[in-house]
């Protein structure tokens, strides 16, 4: 079997494109399970978070826009970070973005275990353990992200238009329902009682989680027609469309169950929130349609974050940053097989050792929650890092000042305070107050292990040089 070192370059259109980042963003999963922790945090103020970090991600996506104008790379933010700040800070976010992709990927793996076996026990009646679909799923992954891109994103995009129609359907029944009986409540766009700067600071992390991803396209630039082009709109369009999806869903989704304590405790403490309001608006026939369409949803998000989280870690083997055989690429399916299953391995040990560590008690839902939250922690990181390179090396640099200089500062300070009322001492409870350390032990240990390789790595090219 030959490799070749590169990736196929010019085979992949607009829709195969921004498949990919509607994939990892995933409207139909996060409505269904990301609402509910917003909540949690927010009261009723679900749709009004999802407006500010529309706002906060859209000022931010004006870096990537800029970015993916002048560099065409499948290393996606870090090598937008590199361009602007440098080496070392390309290599935090480096790290940083493989945690985020490789922790939805086996986050949303086990979000697809968990809601398939809910599909399966509706069905038949029959309990399987939820592990065993989410490590099913990712030996799926693994051999479609292996054979074909193109086969992957098309797969993408087809889940995603099916299952987005679904979740619209039941807004718009539940809105009419409502709307005829008890009338509809503006509660979700106001700052409603129970709710608090930092409890929507703190909501803003499930809603960032909501929009995870948005700039996946950028991971496929080197495969992309037309990059410069192709990347930016999908980037731009990814953050729109998902945002207006979120801010109809959320206000049908807070109506649904009732602006009332205890509508608001049964939307909190939903699995899916989703699935509840089909079972109670639609009937049971349509509650396992949809289950089984919001399922196939997470693992389309699993796939996409494997797919960019693969090509993260084969463009920091391109760079030097680590061992080249992370960047070794497939003759025949032109793909970064080695990282692909990498990728594959790292995702599955996470699942297995809260599966088993916890004692068997532990859902596939939590373990979502748990592992995307580490990886939303990571990616604002990025996007901070992203908004700063862009400054550095639009304004800075290349002495262009415009609003779309100003525009990554205002986002990147929204973002700073979402991250500060995260990780400050007071933010949050047992599991999720040591989220942040484990994120940055991560990223730390990743960024300290490149600067030995390269530091190595240089020392073995000067004695090289010497000997010659």
């Amino acid at each position: 079997m030959g490799e070749k070192k590169t990736l196929k370059k010019n085979q992949l259109n607009f829709l195969e494109v921004i498949a990919l980042s509607i994939a990892i963003l995933a409207p139909t999963f996060a409505s269904s399970m990301n609402f509910g922790l917003i909540a949690s945090s927010a009261s009723y103020s679900v749709s009004l978070v999802f407006i500010i970090s529309v706002i906060a991600l859209l000022l931010v996506s004006v870096a990537f826009v800029k970015f993916g104008k002048e560099f065409v790379s499948a290393g996606s933010a870090y090598t937008y970070v590199e361009a602007g700040l440098g080496n070392k800070f390309g290599a935090i976010s480096g790290w940083a973005l493989l945690l985020t992709y490789a922790g939805y990927t086996s986050g949303c793996s086990s979000a697809f275990g968990y809601l398939f076996s809910d599909f399966i026990r509706q069905l038949t009646g029959i309990n399987i353990p939820w592990v065993i679909f989410a490590l099913l799923s990712l030996l799926l992954i693994w051999y479609i992200t292996y054979y074909d891109i193109k086969v992957s994103t098309r797969i993408m995009l087809f889940i995603e238009i099916f299952s987005v129609l679904l979740v619209l359907g039941i807004a718009i029944v539940v809105l009419i329902r409502v709307g005829t009986t008890t009338g509809l409540s503006a509660a979700p766009f106001k700052f409603s009682n129970g709710s608090s700067l930092n409890g929507i600071g703190a909501g803003m992390v499930a809603a960032i989680l909501s929009f995870a991803g948005f700039e996946g396209a950028a991971s496929l630039g080197e495969e992309s027609r037309n990059p410069k082009k192709y990347i930016p709109v999908a980037i731009l369009s990814t953050v729109i469309f998902a945002g207006v999806i979120y801010i109809f869903v959320s206000f049908a989704e807070i109506n649904g169950f009732g602006v009332t304590s205890a509508g608001l405790k049964a939307f909190t403490s939903s699995g899916s929130t989703i699935v509840e309001l089909s079972n109670k608006y639609a009937g049971a026939v349509f509650t396992v349609i949809i289950t089984f369409a919001i399922s196939i949803s997470a693992f389309s998000t699993a796939l996409g974050s494997s797919t960019a989280s693969s090509r993260a870690l084969y463009q920091l083997a391109k760079d030097g940053k680590v061992p080249s055989l992370f960047g070794k690429v497939h003759e025949k399916h032109n793909t970064p097989y080695i990282a692909d299953s990498v990728i594959t391995i790292a995702s599955v040990i996470p699942i297995i050792a809260l599966y088993f560590g916890s004692g068997l008690q532990i859902d596939g839902f939590t373990v979502f929650y748990y592992i995307g939250t580490i990886g939303t922690l990571g990616l604002i990181v990025v996007y901070l890092l992203t908004c700063i390179s862009s400054v550095a090396y639009f304004g800075f640099n290349k002495k262009v000042w415009t609003w779309q200089n100003i525009a990554p500062i205002v986002g990147g300070l929204l973002l700073l305070y979402v991250l500060w009322a995260n990780v400050s001492p007071s933010a949050l409870s047992y599991p999720f107050n040591i989220f942040p350390y484990i994120a940055l032990a991560f990223i730390a240990i990743g960024s300290i292990y490149t600067y030995y390789y390269q530091k190595g790595s240089r020392v073995a090219a000067d004695q090289s040089n010497i000997t010659n």
